[in-house]
This record gives C-alpha cells, sequence and structure tokens, in this order.
C-alpha cells in the first residue's frame, strides 16, 4: 500500500491515509523515567485508524478479482462503527454499495457519518454487542452470495495494514520504543504493529488495553464474551490490561483539558493501560495508539462531565 506524504498535493483524499503524528505526551507518565507518545489516528480522513484497514480490506479484494471498480457491487461488514466508516468512504470513491451491520448503541454521530456516505445502516440488538451485529451480517451475507463480506476480524489484509504501515512509520518516529499500547478490538493493530515492532527490536512489548467483561467501552472488546477474532493471537501479546469505563472517560477528558488532544474513548483506556505499565517499568519508551478522534462520542457528554468525583480513584490505580 502506497502511502503520500502529508502536506503535498494528492490525487484522492484516501492517499492522504496513514503518516499520522505522533505527540510527545510525557506529561501523563507517573514514572519520570518512561517516555509515553500517543499516534493520533484521528488525523485520517474519517478520523480514525479504521480508514487503514478498509483500504487495505479493498485493496486486497480488487486484487484478489472479489471486487471490481465502479461495478456496484456490494460491501457488508459487521462493525462497531469505525471500519464501516472507512469501507463508506473508499466505497463511495470506488463505486461500491457499503451495507454496515453494527449494534443500535453505538453513537449518533457513526450513525450520521454513515449514512453521510451513503451506506446503508443496518442495526443488530444493543445488548448482545457486536458479537451479535457479526452474526447478523454472516446471516446476510449466507442470504444474498453476490455480496462482498471482507470480514475485518478475519481477514488477514487488517493486520497487514499495520505490518507495512503503521508499525514502520511508528519506529521511523521514535525508533528507541519499549512498547506499545493499543485497544483490543479485531486484534489487527496489535497484531500487525506488533510484528513489525519485534522485527525492529525483539524484547519489544505489545499490550492491549480492554474493557472489563461486564463494562463496555465503545471500540473495544472482551475477549471473555465468548469471541476471539481469527486474526487475533493471544500468544503474541505481553499483557493484557482491563479498564473499566469510567475510567476511561476520565483520561480521554484528561487529554482534552491537559493536552488538547480530543479523541475517542478507547484511547482513554490506552493511556490509562499505558499509565499503569508505566508505573511498572524502571525506564523505557512506550507508544499508545489513539484510534480515532473524539467527533463521534460527543452526543455521550463525557466532554462536558464533572469528573473530579472520582478522580483521586483513578489517578491513584497502581494495579494492572
Amino acid at each position: 500500500m502506497q502511502i503520500a506524504e502529508r502536506g503535498r498535493v494528492v490525487d484522492d483524499v484516501a492517499d492522504q491515509i496513514g503518516n499520522t503524528p505522533t505527540v510527545d505526551i510525557s506529561q501523563f507518565s507517573p514514572n519520570p523515567d518512561v517516555s509515553l507518545f500517543a499516534k493520533l489516528e484521528s488525523f485520517n480522513p474519517t478520523g480514525s485508524v479504521k480508514d487503514r484497514v478498509a483500504l487495505s480490506l479493498i485493496d486486497q479484494a480488487e486484487r484478489d478479482g472479489l471486487l471490481v471498480r465502479g461495478s456496484g457491487g456490494v460491501i457488508l461488514e459487521p462493525t462497531s462503527g469505525n471500519t464501516g466508516i472507512g469501507l463508506a468512504l473508499i466505497g463511495r470513491l470506488r463505486g461500491y454499495q457499503v451495507k454496515a451491520v453494527m449494534p443500535e448503541s453505538v453513537s449518533t454521530e457513526r450513525v450520521q457519518l454513515l449514512q453521510g456516505f451513503g451506506a446503508e445502516v443496518i442495526f443488530s440488538a444493543a445488548e448482545k454487542g457486536t458479537n451479535e451485529s457479526i452474526n447478523v451480517a454472516k446471516e446476510l451475507a449466507h442470504e444474498n452470495p453476490s455480496y462482498f463480506m471482507p470480514y475485518q476480524y478475519g481477514n488477514k489484509a487488517n493486520p497487514q495494514s499495520h505490518y507495512v504501515a503503521t508499525g514502520p512509520e511508528i519506529v521511523r518516529d521514535v525508533p528507541d520504543v519499549d512498547m506499545f499500547v493499543a485497544g483490543l478490538g479485531t486484534g489487527g493493530t496489535l497484531m500487525g504493529v506488533g510484528k513489525a515492532l519485534r522485527e525492529h527490536n525483539p524484547n519489544a512489548k505489545i499490550v492491549a488495553a480492554a474493557p472489563h467483561p461486564d463494562d463496555k467501552v465503545q471500540g473495544l472488546r472482551s475477549i471473555e464474551h465468548g469471541f476471539i477474532p481469527p486474526i487475533l493471537d493471544l500468544d503474541a501479546l505481553d499483557a493484557r490490561i482491563m479498564v473499566e469505563a469510567e475510567e476511561s472517560f476520565f483520561w480521554t477528558r484528561k487529554l482534552l483539558l491537559d493536552a488538547g488532544i480530543f479523541v475517542g474513548v478507547s484511547s482513554g483506556a490506552v493511556l490509562a493501560s499505558a499509565i499503569r505499565a508505566a508505573r511498572r517499568l524502571e525506564s523505557g519508551t512506550i507508544v499508545m495508539l489513539f484510534a480515532d478522534g473524539g467527533w463521534k462520542y460527543l452526543s455521550t457528554g463525557i466532554y462536558t462531565r464533572d469528573w473530579s468525583d472520582i478522580q483521586n480513584e483513578v489517578e491513584g490505580q497502581t494495579w494492572w
């Protein structure tokens, strides 16, 4: 996948996918000998890391002859929102129809963005989460053989997008990276970036931020719910840190107030996990991936709530 340099004229908005900036946010580190860096995926065209995945999924399908540009073919995908939005963008540019299956509980902004790009939104039961979205999409694909379902959870083009681009970008910008922390969703980011980083530094640690089984953080998944994405190799992770929703919301708000970084709630969970990891290290450099911007979550109210009631509790967390 060719990645364009930022700041130059390009032929297609998809050429601006990737080469996202990395910012030093070591002011959040509880350990003066541990540096924290955040890779801001909100700089992608639709505002999330999933633009990388969507482009890779469609590029691979076209190479394999499963999609033909301008054909009006239908792409069907289960999603919590961001991958669907990325597919809707690329689909609009290349002449495909996109149908996104997602839980009814997703934020209003995600639905509106999908519809804005011309995608059809098919809702699954909110209480059953994204696992039910997968079931519904598989049933629809079975009933409609002409539909193409990239299936980000099992498609190797997902981690490959991060192996060939996201990981090398991190190595280029922060070559002394000792640990990488990202949210646990499909597993594509963790697997692809992890492989690239370990080729650069065999001792690099790969850490997943995940919600507690009885809690929900939009964009993240708990493997305790019974579904492990086929592309996710749990043995390739050095740790999985579980974060509560309110803790994620707190750090998301702190990033906005203290660093001017406007991100989605999964990024708050990633920062919380990195802070815990930093407390356990003697020294080192941690790179986090902030998967998306905060625009899709404004309706949740987390950016205006006063979180002082739990500040001491959250900032005092010392466990994994």
